[in-house]
């Protein structure tokens, strides 16, 4: 069976390929790496800070730097994927990458000449890394951002190649869910990476700490690779997408004096391999230029294709660069929710010094305590999909239940409000610590339980989990399927951007609160420090981006989630590609 809408591009429906029963391998494959990632990453402020001296300030700047680069390169993995690879060998690669990276990282905590002594708190001068020592520890990061870069962007679109039928008209609902559910999947594997993989560090140590994620690496390749025959792979767009769309606005503006037709489109170039004639959309009009025939004779070869594509370019390209041009607003307005997100190096530093009881043989490892964030992030997923969303399809006459607009929005609100708690918390959590004689050491336990960090954990995760979805099935719902892969890029992209803003906030802050020999904010002993200061200024700054997104949204239909003018599928399908 096959399907043509608006261009040759086939979806040949081969119903021995995909379906769920590819969904084992595939999300097994991001949960076992999910695990041994973030099981190393989390509580990597303290294996920094002991066996390489570094301050919490210097060390939470370079784990900063480290997710902006992990999420950075998944702009690059998504045009690697959607242009050359496929997604498939994307992800293969990516998980390859990413095991080479543990695997370094756990001979650190094996060989004792790739760390530096241990720091006593009598020593007031300590030995800092080697340059060698240094070029190790990063190594194994680019290794691990690498395959981070390859593997984000590409797992879930992945899953949901296997899912798409266009012929179904439950289709559309199949996949919006599986959306939440993998989401929900990549929740629980987080949850066990820092509670199991965490707990057996602080029990353990870190040789077997990190020798634990490489075992799970193997297990996450050879799961991913034993269901192989059963995958559809679609393949790569044989131009360079990044390139096309460059193209287009260097296009456009070289034809930037030339009048735009009123109406029609017979002076608009068409793509040979189209079978329907497409209708550029009327927004970003001067766009259009980009695709405007001046003469045929010069413009076009013999076989109808472009001669220059940096004079001409098709209605499809044109019309992916408007697309990716809706969603810069509202991708933008996600950057300070990711900034609040990583406040966990810190936060395991605060927990450090409280009561971590549960029980009275039992004690929660300090960088255990993100758990509360994804539990609270899973039950609100798995609550939203089987009961908000069938009562509110009810009244909203949405399948969905509220826009992913609405979703974004409520999970900046809440965001702001956690940020607000943390540094109510922490305001109370140093007055204590100072009052019992503790303002001289960091390590002295806060009579002071750590289970009110809770509620600003559980805030966190609602909003990650209201706002993620809703910002990647925004972002799948305007971009074409040419462009799935970016379409999950630009949300770790945007993670990549907010890593940057915070490593940049948290350098620049302690750089001007130590001024003049005072203590900074964000010192080392947080007792002295000022962390209620920091979370406060987070909060003030969520709050003007909560205000940012209520203005943009003004240029967005909420209710169908898109621009007004955007053409209707009728007009301009350009999302169907070839499947082998």
């Amino acid at each position: 069976m096959k399907l043509k809408m608006g261009t040759e591009s086939q979806v040949e429906v081969n119903t021995r390929k995909g379906g769920l029963r590819t969904m084992p391998f595939i999300i097994l494959n991001e949960s076992f790496e999910r695990i041994a990632s973030y099981g190393s990453q989390t509580n990597l402020i303290i294996y920094l800070m002991t066996y390489y001296n570094m301050s919490a300030a210097t060390g939470t700047s370079i784990l900063g730097i480290w997710g902006a680069l992990s999420s950075g390169l998944a702009i690059v993995g998504a045009i690697i994927a959607d242009s050359y690879w496929g997604r498939f060998n994307a992800v293969a690669y990516g998980t390859i990458f990413t095991f080479i990276g543990m695997v370094i990282l756990w001979l650190t905590s094996m060989i004792p000449q790739l760390t530096t002594l241990a720091c006593s708190q009598f020593q007031h001068v300590c030995n800092g890394p080697t340059a060698f020592q240094l070029a190790v520890l990063f190594t194994s990061f680019a290794f691990t951002s690498i395959g981070a870069g390859f593997v984000r962007p590409c797992s879930i679109m992945f899953g949901a190649d296997q899912l798409e039928q266009k012929g179904n008209p439950e289709n559309k609902k199949i996949v919006e869910s599986y959306f939440n559910w993998y989401y929900a999947s990549t929740g629980v594997a987080t949850m066990i990476a820092v509670t199991v993989i965490i707990y057996i560090q602080d029990r353990f140590g870190w040789q077997i700490g990190f020798g634990i994620p490489v075992i799970l690496m193997v297990l996450s390749v050879s799961t991913f690779l034993i269901g192989s025959p059963l995958y559809i792979k679609v393949k790569t767009d044989t131009e360079n997408l990044l390139l096309g769309l460059f193209q287009a606005g260097v296009a456009a503006f070289r034809k930037r004096k030339i009048r735009l037709p009123l109406t029609g489109c017979d002076d608009y170039y068409h793509s040979p391999y189209e079978t329907e004639v497409l209708t550029p959309s009327k927004d970003f009009r001067c766009l259009n230029r980009a695709c405007m025939i001046e003469d045929p004779e010069r413009d076009l070869n013999p076989d109808g294709s472009t001669s220059n594509p940096w004079n001409l370019c098709s209605v499809e390209r044109v019309e992916s660069l408007k697309a990716l041009i809706r969603i810069l607003p509202m991708w933008s307005a996600g950057f300070m929710m990711f900034v609040d997100m990583n406040v966990f190096a810190f936060s395991v530093l605060q927990t450090k010094t409280m009561d971590r009881h549960i029980f009275p043989h039992f004690e929660v490892p300090a960088a255990s305590f993100s758990v509360f964030l994804i539990i609270a992030l899973t039950i609100w997923i798995t609550f939203y999909d089987r009961v908000f969303v069938p009562l509110l399809s009810k009244y909203t006459g949405r399948p969905r239940g509220l826009s992913p607009v609405t979703r974004m929005g409520i999970g900046l609100a809440v965001s702001c409000m956690s940020m607000a708690l943390s540094a109510i918390t922490e305001s109370i959590r140093r007055k204590r610590a100072i009052a019992e004689g503790h303002e001289d050491d960091p390590h002295a336990l806060v009579n002071m339980s750590a289970m009110w960090f809770v509620p600003q954990y559980a805030l966190l995760g609602i909003a990650e989990a209201t706002h993620a979805v809703g910002q990647i099935e925004f972002f799948y719902t305007l971009l074409p399927k040419s462009m799935a892969s970016i379409a999950s890029a630009m949300y770790t992209v945007g993670t990549a951007v907010s890593s940057l803003i915070g490593s940049f906030l948290v350098s620049s802050e302690d750089w001007l609160t130590s001024r003049g020999g005072k203590t900074s904010w964000l010192a080392s002993n947080i007792n002295k420090g000022h962390l209620d200061y920091h979370f406060w200024i987070l909060a003030f700054m969520s709050f003007l981006n909560l205000l940012y997104f209520l203005v943009i949204c003004r240029f967005y239909d909420t209710g169908n989630d898109e621009l007004p003018h955007v053409a209707n599928e009728e007009e301009c399908d350009y999302r169907l590609l070839h499947e082998s």
